[in-house]
């Protein structure tokens, strides 16, 4: 497992939400609802300089939306969606949240083990996790990694 850290800015990000509560399965719905929908967001999405996706989120939040940590790691709320420009407002069926800017610890997903990996690397090294883990994917690697903020910037 690789640690890198990193500073990120708030950033936007609109998708299509559910929660734990939706029961067993209801991310991998999200991203089927979200992806075969795409195109009703693409013209959103924040694009890098080769006018390429800058990135695809699953991104968390406690209950309260205030991206604190799932309950137990176990209970919260979900978005499947695109990184998007500031000033991008969800069109129907879709909703906008605005991750704030956090320094992350980040790994990629090389295993189904890397969450609780990582749990123990901070608990190990007394690195407080500052907010909820998020999911990201590089469009243009097709990589996945996970986001622990450590630090509210």
């Amino acid at each position: 497992m690789k640690i890198e850290k990193c500073k990120k800015e708030s950033f936007i990000v609109i998708g299509k939400e559910g929660s734990t509560l939706d029961g067993p399965g209801f991310i991998q719905k999200l991203w089927n609802d979200a992806n075969s929908h795409f195109g009703e967001i693409q013209h959103l999405a924040k694009k890098d300089q080769n006018g390429n996706i800058s990135g695809i989120w699953g991104a968390m939040s406690d209950f309260s939306r205030s991206f604190q940590p799932w309950e137990d790691f176990h209970q919260g709320l979900y978005l499947a969606g695109a990184e998007c420009n500031e000033d991008a407002e969800a069109p129907d069926g879709w909703t906008k949240w605005v991750i704030p800017g956090y320094e992350y610890i980040y790994v990629e997903c090389e295993n189904d083990g890397i969450f609780p990996e990582v749990i123990q690397y901070l608990k190990e090294n007394n690195i407080p996790l500052a907010g909820a883990v998020h999911d990201f994917t590089c469009p243009q690697t097709g990589r996945s990694y996970m986001f622990f903020p450590i630090r509210r910037l």
